[in-house]
């Protein structure tokens, strides 16, 4: 099932076509990764995808639904949350309360936590069940009670991933999820991606490092000047012609 489609997508900013009539598909419960150098359109082809920006044409479907041009919170809602490439949790708040602030709970709205207290408690039991079960997905379980701004780059890369898992994603767009990582915690990072994959996760992956993350990813698209300019499997794409003299020229 394709579970997020572009079709001739377009972001312009004046003059300048940051991205120029895209096609990009992501299969559910893959891990496609979207490589290309800087200035490439890469983060903005994101940005529109997930309502952080109007596309000024074409169209964005997720699992057959068109989510084109809705406000990020709406798409968000739908289940395709993303990453940012510096991490932005509640650094005051430990690592559990983190991962239960991205999840609902009926007691956060004043007239429904007065008339429904034995709901929304109820609730809130659930959440801390959730969130330590998230927490043990991404390896973060045994620091729970630590405050966020103590840990290290790794570490808040995977507490995004927990709590967008806590919000209900279904598809999680991942902005340099090992950027400035040092390279044994990128593949601890994405090995816990790939474990999350086999529960039925999907990823959409923006990253540099295409020699530490190719091996991990399913489907590659590559990025020039806002084109596309080369799909397949990774190895074709990194192996294309144009790609190598993107990077090398």
């Amino acid at each position: 099932m394709d579970l997020l489609v572009a079709t001739n997508l377009t972001k312009r900013f004046g003059g300048l076509i940051a991205v120029n009539s895209v096609d990009l598909v992501v299969k559910e419960n893959s891990f496609t990764l979207l490589i290309g150098p800087n200035g490439s359109g890469k983060t903005t082809f994101l940005n529109v995808c997930t309502g952080v920006l109007k596309p000024d044409g074409g169209s964005v479907y997720f699992e057959g639904k068109d989510i084109t041009g809705l406000p990020p919170n709406k798409i968000y809602d739908f289940g395709l949350i993303r990453t940012f490439q510096i991490p932005i949790p509640f650094l005051s708040l430990t690592i559990l309360d983190n991962v239960i602030a991205a999840m609902r709970n009926p007691g956060e709205y004043p007239f429904t936590a007065l008339l429904k207290r034995k709901e929304w408690v109820k609730v809130e039991e659930e959440n801390m069940e959730k969130a330590f079960s998230v927490l043990k997905r991404v390896g973060l379980d045994k620091m729970w009670e630590k405050p966020a701004y103590s840990l290290g780059g790794a570490q808040l890369k995977m507490l995004e991933v927990a709590r967008a898992l806590a919000a209900g994603a279904k598809l999680i767009a991942l902005d340099e999820p090992i950027g400035g990582v040092d390279p044994i915690y990128a593949d601890e990072i994405l090995s816990y991606l790939k474990e999350l994959q086999k529960s039925g996760i999907t990823f959409l992956v923006i990253e540099h490092r295409i020699d530490i993350i190719a091996p991990y990813a399913d489907y590659a698209y590559a990025m020039n000047r806002g084109n596309i300019i080369s799909k397949g499997t990774p190895d074709e794409v990194l192996n294309d012609p144009q790609v190598v003299e993107v990077y090398i020229g």
